[in-house]
């Protein structure tokens, strides 16, 4: 194949343009996002039963579905919360890769088995079984300028118009509100309907009977008497459209035509369906609705299609209203992507310098300079066939591919410079020689470097999704890069190279030569030296490699780093029972405290949401969205940010405040930090599972490595508990169905009917006014008919009664004439504390624990620590599972070092292969502790864990260390076969293979350099990366020039062989094949 293309070098250039044209168009056509797809799909299970506590959904509904949910395919856990509201969620996460929609199916069956056992009320209600999605994209809100539109006409606003249509974009999976839609809003006063002699029922029933819709029929309509000339509709009333129609509803006409209205005992205005959360931007009211991105969907495009649509409705706003987004996770994806591409320029330039400085010639130069972006754009060829997207992990792939890929085209360039030297053929014969001599090789190191990211694509889960990432596109830009060494490069040699005829070279050049002169005079002594002390060197190694895998296993471990998105999370929670007044009040004094502290230049906006929190809504709960300023113009990190807001707010004494990052990783938690789940797994109660969380918390807080450990749940809080004294409510004619419905007719907002406002149906609410429902002597003010006429009551029974006598041929809705009885005759209250919401995981009853590792440690540590405290200090039959990030963590880190010796394993037979040997790939793969070595310092040096991506790039070193090892390995292979002794083939193939190999790791660990030095959005994943790779390539490079040729004299001695120091170069039988013919310049690249 090469002999075609240097003929034909034209040719070489339409294919090499028509890859560059494919690729361009290939990476217009890919996705982009700042990860893949990693988080585990996940179903949710959604049941309601009205009226249930916390404790009667858990027993009754969710533990009889929890306990149909085995033999799901690849389930890897699931959570469920009973709520006090008399709701039920199960969530179930299932292993990355899996088909959500099968996954949903499957799951419904499981549930269609357990609903014979359910209550009545639950079926009825229905159970729903949808996928869930948990990816928060965005926050759009709207703000007015304009003192007649209130944070609740926006939030009509947002509910009526905007979410509608921001739910139709194609992407979007789902979406929720901040806030509420209007809805008529009656406030019943209950001293005047009792002196009316009216119950909520009668109230509830009058509005149900006049606010109708009613299809009146036609006149004339088929089939008709014959000659009916029209036909005609009948139009009747409809459901109300105005305030004042619901105050003329008539709850009694007597029969002296005097009527009382709803009007004469109720207040009737415009108010929100829910007054349980309320948000602000920067202090002022504003309406939000957040936005969840489907499974699988583009984030950018979503965003800007969401961005498009709110603009397009911005026209038909009230004059004064405008959106923004306080929240939006593109910008963060699109700066970082770009600054990782930035970095590939950087990588590009600085391998352009490296093989300037060590090729001394602009053409030779010119080559690999331009087969580089030739390869990479064919990569996005095979990247967009493998279906993957364009992010951060490809982007890193390719950036360290570029020293891999540029090796390819030395290998050919510096053959053919060689030959042109030494034999003084044409650069066109030259090429062919070279060719002739090096094409098997460039493919057979191509596969073996190759095969070592093959472990690392088979991995399963949300961890081999990020390992898939790197090994495939590292593979097939190495792919490419063997085609253009065999097609382009061969190509360009032939045209572009003239010989040098001994062309005296510039100072620069001179003086880098004198010096690398020097080097190779004082390493040529040192490894004569090395080799005949080779069994003192060894133990050397024994040493080094002890020490490798000692402080490998003392380094901290974790899963991915923290990033700095440009926000920070705030969570606030206020003591049980707080008002949503008082939770306003702090969360007006964190907005106070960080606008007046030295922070104020880093934030751009603060989005607070009172009432709300990730595991349900109360008014005693908060968070705040921190917008920070963009990353070049601040001087604080998020990090940073985050440990000085903690202490900035560590002053507020009313509530609980923790300022968190955002999770790396997207959907797979809701913080950043770890995540775990105390469960009682020996059916202890809830109260002893409460003790057991309090000595948790109290063991964490000594904990240095521990720092914000906390519940995600919300606390038990004092509720009013109500007992019907059933003897004396049955003497008076009251059932207990009469008193609770009276009572929850009163006290909560009862949704009764619907009516007609601006072009929309609304939602009518009947509740108590505020004033009646303050405290536990609104028992007082709530009154009920009784059905028996002999029942007696309070000094008021007969004031009501006298008020209730009416005509019988009165409305139906007028009150009978029985007797209006006091609830707070037949009921008793008490104080007591429960729980608002019951946690359970993987079938337990449970309660999740989150936090943070503290400044200076890693999450691994701090799950350590935390693990330990339920292990040794908590009463046995309590245990513990991982979720989210931790579960992937704990995963990453069992797979480490079976994918570490799955890369030394397949690299091992594909060298035994080559060589034909058994031995000599020991020689070759021994370097491997050395680059571990070198990654471990460099990570403790920066202070930096093993994590995701220090695993990557130890299977990137195993790799490029074996190919270093391979180039003095197979020279000194063929070196022998020529006749020279052990020693002497040693000390030639050592001498000859340091240029290269110093040429091409430098090229290499000046192209990942950029990504150790990075700053800005995703700089900490580049650090990551970039660190450990860069120390392991520098000591598997320095240390192993040094010791490659003692591990191969080792291992020759070991079989038979005579170090021979003062011999003479005698023919040698039976050694391992080399890779290249004898005459062939063995040189692989780097």
């Amino acid at each position: 194949m090469p002999s075609f293309f240097i003929d034909r070098p034209i040719f070489a250039w339409v294919l090499a343009i028509l890859l560059s044209l494919v690729g361009t168009i290939a990476m217009l056509n890919m996705g982009i996002a700042s990860y893949p797809d990693i988080a585990p799909p996940q179903v949710t299970v959604t049941a309601t039963y009205p009226g249930a506590s916390a404790a009667t959904m858990e027993s009754t509904v969710t533990q009889v579905i929890e306990q149909q949910l085995s033999g799901l395919d690849n389930l890897l856990y699931f959570s469920s919360t009973s709520n006090s509201n008399g709701s039920s969620t199960i969530t179930l996460s299932f292993a990355t890769g899996t088909n959500p929609d099968i996954a949903q199916v499957q799951v419904q069956n499981k549930v269609t088995l357990a609903q014979p056992q359910l209550p009545a009320e639950v079926t009825q209600q229905g159970v729903v079984v949808a996928k869930a999605s948990p990816d928060i994209l965005m926050f759009v809100s709207l703000v007015s300028s304009s003192p007649s539109i209130d944070a609740n006409r926006l939030g009509d606003i947002m509910a009526s118009d905007v979410a509608p249509q921001i739910g139709r974009v194609t992407g979007v999976g789902s979406t929720f509100q901040l806030g509420s839609e209007y809805a008529a809003r009656i406030w019943l006063n209950p001293d005047k309907m009792q002196g009316y002699g009216l119950s909520a029922t009668q109230v509830e029933n009058a509005i149900s009977a006049q606010n109708v819709q009613f299809a009146a029929g036609a006149l004339g309509a088929d089939p008709a008497d014959k000659g009916q000339s029209f036909t005609a509709t009948v139009s009747a009333e409809s459901l109300f459209s105005s305030l004042q129609q619901f105050r003329d509803i008539i709850l009694r006409a007597n029969a002296d035509g005097t009527v009382v209205r709803l009007g004469d005992i109720a207040k009737v205005d415009f108010g929100p369906q829910t007054y349980g959360s309320a948000a602000t931007y920067n202090g002022q009211p504003a309406g939000g609705l957040g936005i969840n991105l489907l499974p699988g969907a583009n984030a950018l495009q979503v965003a800007d299609a969401v961005k498009a649509k709110m603009n397009e409705l911005a026209k038909d706003f009230p004059q004064g209203v405008t959106w923004f987004s306080p929240y939006d996770t593109t910008p963060f994806i699109t700066a970082s992507m770009k600054d990782v591409a930035q970095t590939l320029g950087e990588a590009i330039i600085l391998v352009f310098v490296v093989m300037l400085i060590f090729l001394q010639n602009i053409r030779a130069t010119i080559i690999p300079t331009l087969v580089i972006p030739v390869a990479l754009l064919g990569t996005f060829i095979g990247l967009l066939a493998l279906g993957f997207s364009l992010n951060q992990l490809t982007l890193f792939g390719m950036v360290l591919a570029i020293g891999i890929v540029v090796d390819d085209a030395i290998v050919v360039i510096e053959n053919v410079e060689r030959i042109m030297t030494e034999e003084g053929l044409s650069p066109k014969e030259a090429t062919r020689k070279a060719m002739g001599q090096i094409t098997g090789a460039i493919v057979a190191i191509t596969l073996v470097l190759a095969a070592v990211f093959i472990p690392s694509a088979l991995q399963p889960g949300a961890t081999g999704v990020i390992y898939k990432q790197f090994a495939l596109t590292i593979a097939v830009s190495m792919g490419f890069s063997a085609f253009l060494a065999m097609s382009l490069t061969p190509a360009l040699c032939a045209t572009l190279l003239k010989p040098t005829h001994h062309e005296k070279k510039n100072a620069l050049y001179r003086g880098f030569n004198n010096l690398f002169d020097r080097v190779t005079k004082t390493y040529h002594g040192h490894i004569g030296s090395a080799v005949q002390h080779a069994p003192r060197w060894m133990i050397v190694f024994v040493l080094v490699a002890a020490l490798a895998l000692f402080l490998f296993n003392r380094l901290p471990t974790s899963f991915v780093p923290n990033e700095d998105q440009g926000f920070a999370l705030a969570i606030v929670n206020l003591p049980p029972g707080a008002t949503l007044e008082r939770t306003k009040q702090v969360m007006t004094d964190i907005r106070d405290k960080l606008n007046h502290s030295p922070l104020k230049g880093d934030i751009a906006g603060i989005f607070q949401v009172d009432g709300f929190s990730f595991v349900g809504s109360s008014e005693n709960a908060g968070m705040a969205f921190i917008k920070l300023t963009d990353w070049g113009s601040r001087s604080l990190t998020a990090d940073e940010f985050i440990q000085k807001a903690n202490g900035v707010l560590h002053g507020i004494r009313d509530a609980q405040i923790f300022v968190v990052n955002l999770p790396t990783i997207r959907g797979l938690s809701q913080f950043g930090g770890i995540d775990m789940y105390l469960q009682a797994r020996s059916g202890q109660s809830r109260a002893e599972l409460g003790q057991s969380v309090g000595t948790l918390l109290g063991k964490a807080k000594q904990s240095p490595v521990l720092y914000g450990i906390r519940p995600n749940s919300l606390p038990d809080a004092p509720q009013l508990q109500l007992n019907v004294d059933r003897v004396q409510a049955q003497s008076m004619g009251l059932s207990v169905t009469d008193v609770y419905q009276a009572i929850s007719l009163l006290l909560a907002p009862v949704y009764v009917d619907n009516f007609l406002y601006g072009g929309r149906v609304k939602r009518v609410y009947v509740q108590a006014d505020a004033p009646y429902r303050m405290g536990p002597d609104a028992l007082q003010h709530i009154y009920t008919p009784s059905t028996s006429t002999s029942s007696t009551s309070t000094s008021s029974t007969s004031t009501s009664s006298t008020a209730t006598t009416v005509n019988p041929s009165a409305s139906n809705n007028a009150i009978s004439p029985y007797n209006m009885i006091p609830i707070s005759s037949v009921v008793k209250a008490s104080w007591v504390t429960n729980a608002l919401s019951l946690p359970r995981y993987n079938g337990y009853a449970a309660v999740e624990i989150v936090g943070d590792a503290a400044p200076g440690y890693a999450t691994g540590q701090a799950m350590d620590v935390l693990q330990n405290i339920v292990n040794k200090d908590l009463p046995h039959g309590f245990g513990s599972d991982w979720t989210g990030l931790s579960y992937q963590e704990i995963l990453a880190g069992n797979s480490a070092t079976l994918l570490m010796l799955l890369s030394i394993v397949i690299v091992f037979l594909c060298l035994s292969a080559l060589y034909e040997s058994w031995s000599i790939p020991v020689a070759v793969l021994l370097v491997v502790p050395l680059g571990l070595l070198g990654m471990v310092l460099a990570c403790l040096v920066r202070g930096m864990p093993n994590d995701l991506y220090f695993k990557i790039g130890m299977v990137t070193v195993i790799g490029l260390a074996a190919k270093n090892a391979i180039l003095i390995v197979e020279f000194a292979v063929a070196e022998q076969a020529m006749g020279k002794t052990l020693f002497n083939a040693v000390l030639t193939a050592s001498q000859q293979r340091l240029r290269p190999i110093l040429m091409t790791s430098l090229a290499f660990i000046l192209g990942v350099f950029p990504l150790a030095i990075s700053t800005g959005a995703g700089a900490n994943s580049r650090h990551s990366i970039g660190t450990g790779v860069i120390g392991g390539m520098l000591f598997a490079t320095f240390l192993g020039l040094l010791l490659i040729p003692v591990f191969y004299v080792s291992v020759r001695r070991l079989l038979g062989d005579k170090l021979d120091v003062d011999g003479k170069d005698q023919p040698v039988s039976n050694e391992p094949k080399s890779l290249s013919p004898p005459e062939a310049d063995p040189y692989r690249g780097g």
